[in-house]
């Protein structure tokens, strides 16, 4: 069934786990998080950044989202991520997805929290969710999502900012990466709970390609109600065509070598509900 975020996070909160968020960039890789869901029995969000907006159009995106919802009866969201362009958000929340992540967390803080208010007008009078970041991560290894410094975000500007912008969900920076780690993870959960204490909305970890799972379960543990996931499913994929091409490149077909990376994407997906649960 069609979700918003908020929707589906009041479940998790309610019952102590994160919501995937799988990155797709095409009917494919949307439908292997679908399948994944339906046969875990866990709800799901489809995540298309903004990125990918020369992959896709919202609107296809959309169209394919909504015919790929009919396969299940879990909850799925579709989710625009990290958008800086509120012409393209109004677009989305318009061509049918059900939350979008306004990324102001470059901008000073005043003018994150204007313009984050701004897009959460329009899109919760239209019941779209919005999340929206405070901090930045740094980008690791493979990120196609970018990253600059490391600035751990403030429990308590993260309160202001949740309380005044009305927003859904809050993207917190706490020390992982957008991407791969580079080196050995050096995640704050004393900061994730100081947040966590303060802040009145379900909190986001962005950059859950890698981090371990003990922290993983911490993270959950504090607060973290929504976990990202891009950079892992681009790996995965990539790493298994590579070697489907080099064991069958005479007697290869396009159409077959597709399935296949939608399983390689499903297994990964699988493996991250699994892991987000008690």
């Amino acid at each position: 069934m069609i979700r918003n975020l908020a929707e589906v996070l009041a479940g998790a909160e309610a019952s102590g786990y994160a919501v995937g968020s799988f990155n797709g960039y095409d009917y494919l890789t949307f439908r292997a998080t679908v399948e994944a869901s339906r046969e875990l029995g866990f709800p799901a969000i489809i995540a298309f950044g903004a990125a990918y907006l020369k992959n896709m159009s919202v609107e296809e995106v959309a169209s394919v989202f909504r015919q790929l919802a009919t396969r299940t009866s879990q909850d799925v969201v579709l989710h625009l991520d990290h958008c800086k362009d509120f012409a393209a958000i109004v677009r989305a929340i318009k061509a049918g997805f059900t939350s979008v992540m306004y990324d102001g967390s470059a901008l000073p803080f005043e003018e994150n929290l204007a313009r984050t208010a701004q897009v959460v007008a329009v899109a919760h009078a239209a019941g779209v969710s919005v999340e929206a970041e405070l901090g930045s991560i740094a980008g690791g290894d493979k990120s196609h999502e970018g990253g600059g410094e490391e600035i751990y975000t403030n429990p308590e500007l993260a309160k202001r900012f949740a309380e005044e912008t009305g927003i859904d969900a809050l993207a917190v920076s706490i020390g992982t990466v957008h991407g791969l780690y580079k080196g050995e993870p050096k995640i704050s959960i004393e900061t994730l709970r100081a947040i966590d204490t303060v802040v009145p909305v379900p909190l986001v970890l962005h950059g859950g390609s890698g981090t371990p799972e003990q922290t993983i379960k911490q993270c959950i543990a504090h607060g973290i109600r929504k976990i990202n996931v891009n950079t892992e499913i681009s790996v995965a994929v990539l790493d298994a065509l590579q070697t489907s091409l080099s064991d069958t490149v005479k007697q290869a077909h396009l159409s077959q070598l597709m399935l296949g990376e939608m399983d390689v994407m499903k297994q990964v997906v699988i493996k991250y509900m699994r892991m987000f649960r008690p």
